[in-house]
């Protein structure tokens, strides 16, 4: 593991690092830079729609897989002595009955909270992490369109969501910002974990997750993200709920993304409080809404324990 902030300034990019100063004290960009060195611990979601959480303790303290709970979401555990690849070998994961995920990526449907027999889009789905966990939250009743642009993904998607027995998704291969005339206002609530630059994820003694940065990449991806939230609002019913995250700590891609829809589409839309607890390494930002008001957006601060994240919570009002 890297243990220099030596090291760290090497092997990031320049830019990216002026980017993150521009945007954070220096005190949570330290927290930061000690997060893109950590390593972390394998973490998982019981299938409750196959296992309940006691029974999946119980096979594990039977094998001596020793786990840790998580304080604000029942569901997940902590896995400390086994890697990923010897949890796929585990008969749970083979059937369907744990989906390893990281805790961050958990935050956004447990924000949407959507309930049974509601009617949810996933605007990019792939690889159905958050939306297989939708339909463990709607007890499998009601119905969760996945869309997914790209093919092999796609196929990715529909083969974990057979895998975890959900049931009322339905997997749509398209473009997310060109949907059909008859999801429009559809939706009861819409989950947009856009495609983003991955910063939350960076991990410095793994080059893979920083090598293909750049800033033309971000402002490419904001534009992106940009048409997908005007097509999510465009499905979302008026009342309804979006909920918007991304893996990435870059002003650009959330909060300046967030302030062009709610100027776009002011008077119909309206950002939210989020109301939700989460322990651990994290950071509460504030944004201001057109009036002026201040509302709390989340950024997940990557840690030991925790990669990066950013979410917001909207409404469209009509």
């Amino acid at each position: 593991m890297a243990k220099s902030y030596k090291q760290l300034y090497q092997r990031l990019p320049e830019e990216l690092l002026d980017m993150l100063a521009e945007h954070y004290d220096p005190s949570v960009l330290d927290k930061i830079y000690a997060g893109f060195m950590s390593e972390r611990p394998v973490t998982l979601r019981v299938n409750t729609l196959k296992y309940s959480t006691r029974q999946v303790m119980k096979i594990f303290r039977s094998e001596n897989i020793k786990f840790e709970r998580v304080l604000w979401y029942d569901d997940a555990l902590i896995v400390r002595n086994l890697r990923e690849k010897d949890l796929e070998k585990h008969r749970l994961y083979q059937e369907g009955g744990i989906y390893l995920q990281s805790l961050s990526s958990m935050i956004p449907p447990l924000v949407l909270k959507p309930q049974p027999g509601t009617k949810i889009l996933d605007l990019t789905a792939a690889p159905g992490s958050k939306t297989t966990q939708m339909a463990t939250l709607m007890k499998n009743t009601g119905f969760i369109l996945a869309n997914e642009i790209n093919g092999i993904r796609a196929e990715r998607l529909r083969f974990n969501v057979e895998r975890q027995g959900a049931t009322i998704i339905q997997v749509r291969q398209g473009d997310g910002k060109r949907l059909e005339p008859e999801w429009h206002e559809y939706f009861d609530a819409v989950l947009l974990d856009a495609p983003c630059s991955g910063v939350g994820l960076f991990q410095l003694d793994a080059p893979q997750t920083y090598r293909g940065w750049s800033s033309r990449q971000v402002r490419e991806l904001a534009k992106e993200q940009k048409k997908l939230l005007e097509s999510a609002f465009w499905a979302l019913k008026p009342g309804g709920v979006l909920v918007y995250s991304t893996c990435t700590l870059l002003r650009e891609e959330n909060e300046a993304v967030l302030e062009w829809i709610l100027k776009k589409l002011d008077g119909t839309i309206t950002l939210e409080n989020l109301n939700f607890s989460l322990t651990g390494a994290e950071q509460v930002q504030r944004l201001s809404k057109p009036a002026g008001q201040m509302v709390y957006v989340l950024t997940v601060i990557p840690s030991a324990l925790y990669e990066g994240f950013f979410v917001a919570k909207l409404r469209k009002i009509r």
